[in-house]
Order: C-alpha cells, then structure tokens, then sequence
C-alpha cells in the first residue's frame, strides 16, 4: 500500500472535526432511535405477497401452486388481516377482510366464524346487500364502482355477492399475476442458490490457496481528521441537516402540482443529490491541493474503468456471493429480534407507485446515483485511508460500520453492515472501485426489481 505524504491538520480543522464528530453522532443516535417507530416494508411486502398468491392461485400449475401459494391462500391472506388492528385498515383492506369473511348463499350473509371484528358486520351487509351500501363510505362505494382497477377486490367481492368461480374469476389477469409471482419468488431464490455455491467455491479455494493475493491498497493523502470532515461534516452535517432546509423549498416549487408518486419521485432525486454534493466538493477540495506528481496512475479512488466488462463480471459475482450472509444475517435478526422497522421510504414508495416517470426517476436514485456516490464516499476514500491508520480487520470492519450506521435504520443495519463487509472485501481483492459500483448497483437494483414485481 502506498503512503503518500499526509495533509496537515491545523487547530481550526481539529476544532471543526470536532464539532462535526459530535453533532453527527447527535444526529445518528437520533435518526437511528426515530427509525424503531417508522414503519418496515415487510408487513406490506407480505400482504402484497398473499394477495398475489390468491389472485394467481388457478393459473399455477400444480408444482408451483403448492410451493408458491399453499393449501388455501384466502385463509391465509384473511388471518394476516385480522392481525392489523381495525382502525389501521384502509378502505380497501376492510372491504377485503369483509369480503374474505362473508360467504352468500342467494345473497343471504352467512359470517365465517370466528369473525374479525363486529364492526366488520355492517361492512359486510352492505357488501351484499344493495340496500345497505349507504353504509360503505365514498371511498369504500368508489372502490367497488370501478372493479377493474383492483381484480382481486372485484373477484372476492363477486363471490361474495354469491357469483360461481367462473363468473368472478378474470383468468387472464391470474395468468399475468402469475407470472409476475413466479419471477418475484424464483429469482431470488435461484440468486441465493447459485450464490451460495459461489461463496462455498471461494472459501474452499481460499482454505487450499488458490486465491490470488491481493493487489497493493492506494490510499488518497488524507488523515483521519479529514475523514471525519467528509463523512460528519460533509455527509451528515451539511448533506442530511442543512442543505436540505435550503434544497426543501425549491422542491416544492418545481413539484408542485405534480401528482403525488411523480411528486415523492422528484423529491426524492433533488434530495438524494443535495445529500451527495457536500461530500463530493469536500472530496475534490481536500485532494486538489496534493502534488500531482504524487497521483497514482488510475487516480486517487481508483476507478480503473478498464476494461469494464471484468468489472461486471466481478461485481455480479460478488453481489451473488454477499446474498447468502446478507439474507441470513436479516432472517436470524427477525427471529431473535422481531420486526425492527426502519425501513427506508424509499422502498414503500417503489411498492406502491404506478406511475412510469415516477419510477423512472426512483430507479435513476437507488440504481445509479446511491452506488456511484456512497462507493465513492466509502469504498474509493473512507477504507483506504482507514486501512491505513488502523490496518486492513479494521479498517474493512469500521468503514462497512459507518456504511450501514448512515442509512439511519436499527432493523436494517445488521444486515448492511454484512453488505459493506462484502463491498469493502471487493474493493481490497480487485484493486478497483468500479466493481464496487457495479455489485452495489446490482443490489439496489434486485430490489428495486422485486418491489416492481410485487406492486400494482
């Protein structure tokens, strides 16, 4: 590893260093406590799993329909939503529950005991009988007035006014729904599959030697102290707290009279690059004034762009080998901890959005720009330098700590902390922060792609 000569810290740059360290920290402890009573993706990934699963049930084959949607999906999806308090329910999920609950026998009501709720039963005499629907809301009466924007309220809502199956049931909706099911659930796990035997090869092939030894570490000529004026001053002072009071207003503005998904949309792209900026202008400032004479040949962060086809290859295998220790790591905290919540908004967003543009714009955030700014901030200058000071153990241990500590989520941090481990391994094996990008834009994409499967 090269050791360029060291910038030189002055009092003022302590004294801010410090100054920044404590309010980050401040602002860390805070956001990470905030994050116990923000609501997790998980119970709405669920819901939506389940419906689906009942939805595409009778276009499955039979192989598939007994892996994919069990014995008897309804009473599935029923006892999930009879879990969720009452008056947490939106109109939609009480007029499924009540629908789910009634059975018609010539439009006679009929409550499958044992009932959810008595405050269910008006919902459900008004489901099936004409005459009570005053007692549905507009929202509740305008869900049931248009069933084609919702095929499973229509269907159930259908045989609960006493339709056959083959009347309520749209078969070529089910065999679409099928087909998005199948992809969400069998992809992922054929990736953990086929990452799982990756992970197994290296290991084995690490245990006899068969490994090549790591290229030299280059490391920019920053200090410790700078690190923490990039991450706490740059990335949390000014990055998450500041700028966005300034950046805030002038959201607004341009997405005003936006819908509300095209809204969140731009809003969530002018914020994410006003978090980015501070960082990357603290970057360029501190390695501006370095001895051009002392720059390495690829630069200071190591990009090495070429050739790019290694660096997919590098990136897609290391992402498939994180998988398997990452899905664990999340799955052994849900069993010992439960449901943590603090999942990032940005995932309900993508679940529930429609609008095209609207997810265009969500996948330009989570896919290009999150890998290319956070690789560059943590992998292309934080490890480096830390590896430096503090050794190779630590320095891969602290930089993936403050990786998965700055996504401000206590339920998610254990597993992207594992996440940082691998892209910190990645950047010390190849030498290269391409690849960095590449295996952390595969992730963020796999997700993305799955909350496209299982939303609308």
């Amino acid at each position: 590893m090269t050791t360029p000569p060291l910038g030189r810290t002055t009092p003022v740059k302590g004294f801010l260093a410090v100054l920044s360290l404590l309010l980050a920290v401040t602002v860390w402890v805070v956001g990470l406590l905030d994050s116990l009573s923000r609501p997790s993706v998980a119970p709405a990934l669920s819901l939506q799993q389940q419906e689906m699963a009942l939805l595409a049930g009778s276009a499955l084959p039979d192989p598939l329909r007994s892996l994919l949607v069990g014995s008897d999906p309804a009473a599935t999806l029923r006892d999930a939503l009879r879990e969720i308090p009452l008056d947490r329910l939106d109109d939609r999920q009480r007029l499924l529950l009540a629908s789910l609950e009634a059975d018609s026998d010539k439009r006679r009501l009929v409550l499958a005991p044992p009932l959810g709720s008595p405050d269910l039963q008006p919902l459900q005499r008004a489901l099936v009988d004409d005459t009570q629907s005053a007692q549905l809301s507009v929202s509740e009466r305008d869900l049931l007035a248009d069933p084609k924007a919702d095929p499973l309220l229509r269907e159930l809502s259908c045989l609960a006014l006493g339709g056959t199956t083959v009347d309520c049931r749209q078969q070529a909706i089910a065999r679409a729904v099928a087909r998005r099911l199948v992809l969400a659930e069998l992809l992922p796990l054929l990736a953990l599959v086929l990452g799982a035997g990756l992970l197994l090869r290296h290991l084995w092939l690490l245990w006899r030697g068969g490994i090549n030894p790591w290229p030299m570490l280059t490391a920019p000529p920053l200090t410790l102290v700078d690190m923490v004026l990039l991450v706490a001053g740059g990335f949390v002072v000014l990055g998450e707290v500041l700028l966005p009071l300034v950046v805030s207003p002038v959201t607004a503005a341009l997405s005003r009279g936006l819908a509300p998904p095209l809204s969140q949309a731009v809003s969530v792209l002018l914020g994410y690059a006003a978090l980015a900026l501070p960082p990357l202008v603290i970057i360029r400032q501190q390695l501006k004034g370095v001895d051009p004479a002392t720059r390495p040949e690829f630069g200071w962060l190591q990009w090495r762009l070429r050739p790019a086809g290694t660096s997919v290859i590098q990136g897609g295998r290391a992402w498939l080998m994180v998988m398997p220790p990452v899905v664990f790591t999340g799955w052994l905290m849900g069993r010992l901890l439960g449901d943590q919540g603090g999942s990032n908004p940005l995932l309900e967003l993508v679940l529930r959005s429609q609008d095209p543009l609207a997810l265009i714009l969500l996948a330009t955030t989570a896919i290009v720009l999150a890998p290319l700014f956070e690789e560059t901030v943590f992998r292309g200058v934080l490890l480096p330098v830390l590896v430096r000071y503090l050794g190779r153990g630590w320095g891969v241990f602290l930089s993936g700590l403050v990786f998965a500590v700055a996504h401000l989520s206590i339920g998610e941090l254990p597993p992207l902390l594992v996440l940082g481990l691998g892209l910190a391994l990645l950047r010390l094996s190849s030498g290269r922060l391409l690849p960095c990008v590449v295996m952390h834009a595969f992730w963020n994409g796999a997700t993305f792609l799955n909350l496209i499967l299982l939303g609308g």
